[in-house]
């Protein structure tokens, strides 16, 4: 298991001092860091100087159900950027997780997907690698990194909504993110259905008619397979394409989708106002198909209320990557309880 984690993780040092695509990061503390997200299939993995350049960018696979095998290539990859990156050798460490996450205690609370639950990560990180550990969750990861330098930057009152094959959010108040020790904001489990109702699909987490089983791209691709019999060859991707191509099936799909969105957003503008929300994630990739008529259904659905900027995400699929650099970036020089 140690030998294939760390041949999964070998770096080879770039010509190019900088990663394609990436913008200069902004480093509280000019150090090199690195940067894991860990999704549920893969592993995303960036190298960053003490400028704030992505020198090197990687991506290998999740072990699933295994936490040793799991940290094992968290720490191999750090051995690695330090032999093959010498400029940036890593003086702290930013991971974000996918699952129920206490950020401050650092503790992977139930991540269904990875088959962890109550995984102390950031203690047992900090003790192979002897280096300072940030950690937190990967959709108020997203949200990081859109509050600090992406599309949500200019606003103090804002929620970030990333929609995947799940859905998380990020809600900023007054500029502070709101955590509520890894319970809060669990927008996917909002219901779209009355007390008591098992209309709807039944979701991972026990209830019927979460936000997600209608509105993330796992449950866009559910929805026309229920209908159809068939499975979409390319996810929500190809049903959007073809609700644009005029197939009614997969235009029922979409509208189901927003008409979902619409509510949850409508929700939570009357609880938090906020000045934008931003839609992060796989599924934000369909652009103003969804982006279009979500706002005109949020519009009719509000009276007094003030009406939150609806965009698009900054970084996409870089998102988590980012903010483990930037929340790496905000460390102290040694890991907690250490000298």
């Amino acid at each position: 298991m140690e030998s294939l984690a760390a041949d999964s993780v070998r770096f080879v040092a770039d010509s190019d001092p900088r990663a394609e695509g990436f913008p200069r990061l902004e480093l509280q503390t000019p150090r090199p860091v690195i940067a894991f997200d860990i999704g549920g299939t893969a592993i995303k993995i960036a190298i960053v100087d003490a400028r704030g350049y992505v020198v090197h960018t990687r991506s290998v696979p999740t072990p699933v159900g295994d936490e040793a095998a799991l940290l094992g290539v968290l720490a191999h990859a750090v051995d690695d950027a330090c032999r093959n990156f010498p400029q940036a050798y890593p003086a702290a460490i930013g991971v974000h997780i996918t699952g129920l996450v206490d950020d401050d205690r650092g503790v992977v609370i139930l991540a269904e997907h990875l088959g962890l639950r109550d995984v102390a990560m950031r203690d047992r990180l900090e003790a192979i690698t002897g280096l300072p550990v940030a950690f937190g969750n990967d959709a108020r990861g997203a949200g990081v990194a859109e509050f600090e330098m992406g599309a949500a930057r200019a606003h103090r009152n804002a929620v970030v909504v990333s929609i995947g094959t799940g859905i998380g959010a990020a809600v900023f108040v007054d500029a502070r993110l709101y955590t509520a020790d890894g319970f809060g904001a669990e927008l996917g489990h909002m219901r779209t259905t009355r007390v008591g109702s098992t209309a709807g699909v039944e979701c991972a987490c026990g209830g019927w008619g979460c936000l997600e089983t209608l509105a993330s791209a796992k449950g866009v691709v559910g929805a026309y397979t229920r209908a159809t019999g068939t499975v979409p060859t390319d996810g929500a991707k190809w049903v959007f394409a073809a609700a644009a191509a005029g197939d009614q099936v997969a235009v029922a799909a979409v509208d189901s989708c927003i008409d979902a969105l619409a509510l949850a957003f409508a929700q939570i503008t009357a609880l938090l106002s906020p000045e934008i929300i931003v839609v992060a994630g796989g599924l934000s990739g369909a652009g103003e198909q969804l982006l279009g008529p979500l706002r005109e259904r949020l519009d009719s659905m509000l009276t007094f209320q003030r009406r939150p900027v609806i965009a698009k995400a900054r970084f996409g699929s870089q998102a988590g990557v980012i903010a483990s650099a930037l929340i790496a970036g905000r460390l102290s020089t040694a890991p907690k309880g250490r000298d």
